[in-house]
């Protein structure tokens, strides 16, 4: 029996393992710069966290999710999003009383059971942002300029920014009225899975990706449209800060997302390299999230994004993402005299810094070059009997051909200078 990785999930191998890791890193630093700080969270929560979070209507509380029973009889759910279990979290270790806004973000591993596709999986890894403790028109435009930002620093440069209001509780309730009222005169026409959301939460209608369906719907009116007066003027402080920072966006009526506890401001990124499934990530406001979970009321906004979808995003739009494996030196042992004083050389070079490796299989020296030049190695450094009785040490430049003799004790030093200094060619 030969076993291979589930369905909906895949290996991470080294080349695009590097590739994330790039853009993992890029997120800490700008993320860190705006002043929001790491968490990290079970892989697994409470079922009903995620139930009473995300809603029960949702196609991810309904079709989605993977839930199981442990051991002691506790209904468990690996975490199909980020935002619920800090949320979760941000009630259990008291972080109201921290300095606010709370400023979080997080790198993990999600899981929701959906059709494997393009850039969508069954096991993914996001990348999200949540501020909690604050309802300021002036955050809500923080977090989508920071989302752009992140997007545009890995080399996403054409974007679309969609933007909405989902109004509150108040507001929503006319809208809803309104919506069941449209729906109700063309329930025939939609699909059974419509048909379910109608009874349960109207607003769950725009989720359906049928076609006929998304027809039908066209005419249907819109939250935007039924705003009470504050969040009305909440969405337009939103536009007029975006406005100010020189931010194009374009006010999608639509845009209700996937999740219940979305309040208010709602937004997505599009790229337009991306096809049909053309969403890098998106977020909003959940002013009622905590007080739905059983918390004190804490207002937040966050974004969330996937890896994989945004990697696809930058390979389409600029060709290449940068941290892939580079190998700066490859130490060449002449025969396996020398081969003790090869790896000292290697140990040496790797505490200047230097990427550095070796043969580990006796191959000859044409043999290791070859493999050199396949690890695409900056330089090779030669170590032979004769170099050593002389002090010396032999560089070979791999993309010019040059050679040279150095005193072996100042190679490392050497050949960092090299490195560090010249922009590989």
């Amino acid at each position: 029996m030969r076993f291979k990785a589930p369905k909906g999930t895949y290996d991470v191998l080294p080349e695009k393992a590097e590739k994330w890791e790039f853009l993992e890193e890029a997120a800490r630093s700008i993320f860190k710069i705006y002043g929001y700080r790491p968490i990290e969270t079970p892989i697994f929560e409470a079922t009903e966290l995620f139930a009473r979070g995300i809603g029960e209507a949702t196609d991810i509380v309904q079709k989605e999710m993977y839930t199981f029973t442990d051991k002691g009889g506790r209904s468990i759910t690996l975490r199909p999003e980020g935002t619920a279990p800090i949320v979760r979290a941000h009630e259990e270790h008291g972080m109201s009383q921290w300095p606010q806004p709370v400023k979080l973000y997080y790198a993990g591993s999600m899981f929701r059971y959906e059709r494997p596709q393009a850039g969508r999986y069954r096991q993914f890894y996001q990348l999200g942002v949540e501020a909690l403790g604050s309802n300021d028109p002036a955050l809500d435009a923080e977090v989508i300029i920071l989302l752009l930002e992140y997007c545009r620093s890995v080399g996403v440069k054409e974007m679309d920014l969609l933007i909405s209001s989902m109004g509150c509780s108040e507001c929503r309730s006319s809208y809803i009225e309104a919506l069941k009222d449209f729906a109700r005169e063309r329930i025939s026409k939609l699909c059974p899975d419509c048909a379910r959301r109608f009874e349960v939460n109207p607003l769950r209608l725009f989720d359906c990706k049928n076609p006929a369906c998304g027809e039908v719907l066209a005419g249907a009116p819109k939250m935007i449209d039924y705003l009470c007066d504050g969040c009305r003027v909440h969405f337009e402080s939103v536009k007029g800060h975006l406005g100010k920072a020189g931010v194009g966006y374009k006010i999608d009526p639509t845009l209700v997302r996937g999740l219940d506890y979305y309040t208010r401001t709602t937004f997505e990124v599009q790229s337009g390299y991306l096809g049909a499934q053309n969403a890098i990530g998106g977020g909003g406001r959940y002013d009622g999230l905590a007080e739905e979970l059983g918390g004190a009321p804490a207002p937040g906004i966050g974004f969330a994004l996937g890896i994989e979808r945004l990697a696809m995003a930058v390979e389409a739009e600029s060709g290449k993402i940068p941290g892939e494996y580079e190998l700066d030196v490859f130490v060449v042992a002449v025969d396996d005299s020398v081969r003790v004083d090869a790896f000292m050389l290697a140990q040496r070079l790797r505490g200047e810094g230097l990427v550095a490796e070796m043969d580990y299989l006796g191959r000859s020296i044409k043999g290791q070059l070859k493999l050199a030049d396949k690890l695409g190695a900056r330089f090779a450094a030669f170590v032979g009997p004769e170099e050593l009785a002389a002090g010396l040490c032999r560089l070979k430049n791999m993309v010019t051909g040059e050679q040279e003799d150095v005193p072996l004790g100042g190679a490392p030093a050497y050949l960092a200078d090299k490195v560090f200094e010249e922009p590989v060619k």
